[in-house]
C-alpha cells in the first residue's frame, strides 16, 4: 500500500529535560503526547491510534493507553530499537491510509540519564554466546569503524568531521547538553574508547522524549498548522547472516531505495538530512547505503564541513543530533523526525534553517550496527 501523500504529521514536540530523576517514564510519555497534540490543535479525545516501542512502560499500548486515558481503536508497538519511531510513522502512515484510524499518537521517553544501566535481555537468543566475550554497543559499533577503515582507508579525521558539524548546530540550541562548538583535533584528543572510537565520537546520554502526531488528509486540512505530508517511507533488518557477517553495509542499502522509490524523488533533491547519530561511524555509513555518496567515500563526504548548515551541501541534525543535543531512550529516532519537521516548517532555529526547505529526509538504526540491527528512512515533503 503506497502512502505517498496519505498522511501528514500535523504535530511534533520534543521534551526540553535532559535529566528528569523527579518523573516516571510514564509521565514523560504524557508530557510529549500533550506538547504535540496542543502543537497541532488537537486533544486526546481526537486520538484514535496510538503508537509506541519497548520504552514505554508495562504493556506499552495496553499501559499507556490507560494512563493517558485514550479512546482507541489501533495500536502498534512493533520495536526495532532506534530505528522504531521512524518505523512507527509509517505504520501510523498505513494505518491511516487503510482506514484503521484518523489522529494517530505517537510518543517516545525515557530516563537512561536517571535511571541505572539495564542488564542484557536474557531472552534475546544470541545472549549466551556473546555476552560472556564482552560484547556491547560501544565495541560494536567500533568493529564496524575498523573494518571500514580497513576496507576504505577512512580516518579518524574524518569520522570528527561530523561531530565537528553537530557542535556547530548544537551551539544554537538551548536545550542541548554540549554546546560548545569543536574542532577535529579536540574529537581526536579525547580519550579512545574503543579503538578508533574516541569520547567525542559517541553521543550522550539523556532523559527525555518526543511525541508526533499523523493524520489523515482531512483532519489536516481542518487545522492551521503547516502541513507535513510522508511520501516515502522504507524498513529493513540486517543480521549476522548465519555468520556470513559484513561489516561494511547497513540495513540502510534496503529501507533506503524502498523509501525513495515510493517518494519519486532522488538525493540530489534531499535539502535537509536527520541521521541517526549513536556514533560518528553510524552517519557515516548511513549516509553512504542511503545513496548521498558511494560506498567508501564517506569520509570524504563528510569531511571540511560538508554537513554544516549554510556551508556544506547536505545539512544533518540541525538541533545537535544524538551527538550532542539528547539520546532519550535507546530510541531516540523520534528526535530526528522532529527536527525534519522543524526545518520543514521553517521553525528551526534561524543559524541553522535551510532556506525553503521543503524535502527532506530521515534515518534511523536500531540495534548493534556490528551485530543485529533495523534500519527505517524517511522521506517528508511541506505542502502548500
Amino acid at each position: 500500500m503506497t502512502i505517498k501523500n496519505r498522511a501528514y504529521i500535523m504535530g511534533a514536540y520534543e521534551h526540553p529535560t535532559r535529566k528528569a530523576p523527579d518523573k516516571s517514564t510514564a509521565q514523560l510519555h504524557a508530557e510529549c503526547a500533550r506538547g504535540a497534540l496542543a502543537d497541532a490543535g488537537l486533544t486526546k479525545d481526537d486520538v484514535d491510534g496510538y503508537f509506541c516501542a519497548g520504552d514505554a512502560p508495562g504493556m506499552g499500548p495496553l499501559s499507556m493507553a490507560e494512563y493517558m486515558d485514550l479512546r482507541l481503536r489501533h495500536v502498534d508497538a512493533t520495536d526495532i530499537g532506534g530505528s522504531s519511531y521512524l518505523m512507527l510513522v509509517s505504520h501510523a502512515a498505513q494505518a491511516i491510509a487503510a482506514g484503521k484510524c484518523s489522529v494517530a499518537l505517537i510518543t517516545l521517553a525515557g530516563r537512561p540519564r536517571s535511571e541505572k544501566p539495564r542488564a542484557p535481555n536474557p531472552m534475546q537468543p544470541e545472549a549466551p554466546w556473546e555476552w560472556p566475550y564482552g560484547i556491547a554497543t560501544l565495541n560494536a559499533y567500533a568493529l564496524c569503524a575498523q573494518r571500514h577503515m580497513y576496507e576504505y582507508g577512512t580516518t579518524s579525521e574524518q569520522l570528527a568531521w561530523i561531530k565537528v558539524a553537530a557542535s556547530h548546530h548544537a551551539q544554537h540550541n538551548p536545550h542541548a547538553m554540549l554546546r560548545d562548538v569543536v574542532t577535529v583535533q579536540d574529537v581526536l584528543a579525547s580519550p579512545m574508547v574503543a579503538d578508533p572510537l574516541h569520547r567525542m565520537d559517541c553521543c550522550v546520554v539523556s532523559d527525555g522524549g518526543g511525541a508526533l502526531i499523523v493524520t489523515s488528509p482531512e483532519v489536516a486540512r481542518s487545522l492551521k498548522r503547516p502541513r507535513v505530508s510522508v511520501i516515502g517511507a522504507g524498513e529493513s533488518v540486517k543480521h549476522t547472516m548465519g555468520g556470513r557477517v559484513d561489516l561494511t553495509y547497513s540495513a540502510a542499502r534496503v529501507s533506503g531505495p524502498i523509501a525513495f522509490a515510493e517518494a519519486g524523488v532522488t538525493q540530489a533533491d534531499i535539502q535537509y538530512a536527520s541521521i541517526y547519530d549513536s556514533f560518528t561511524i553510524t552517519v557515516l555509513m548511513q549516509l553512504e547505503d542511503l545513496g548521498f555518496c558511494e560506498k567508501g567515500q564517506g569520509g570524504r563526504f563528510v569531511a571540511d564541513g560538508n554537513l554544516i548548515s549554510g556551508v556544506g551541501r547536505l545539512p544533518f541534525n540541525t538541533d545537535g543530533g544524538g551527538l550532542c543535543n539528547n539520546h532519550p531512550a535507546n530510541r531516540g529516532g523520534i528526535t530526528k523526525i522532529i527536527e525534519a519537521v522543524r526545518q520543514l516548517r521553517g521553525e528551526a532555529h534561524p543559524a541553522v534553517q535551510v532556506p525553503n526547505c521543503n524535502l527532506a529526509l530521515a534515518h534511523g538504526t536500531g540495534g548493534l550496527l556490528g551485530t543485529r540491527h533495523g534500519s527505517a528512512t524517511l522521506i517528508l515533503e511541506r505542502q502548500s
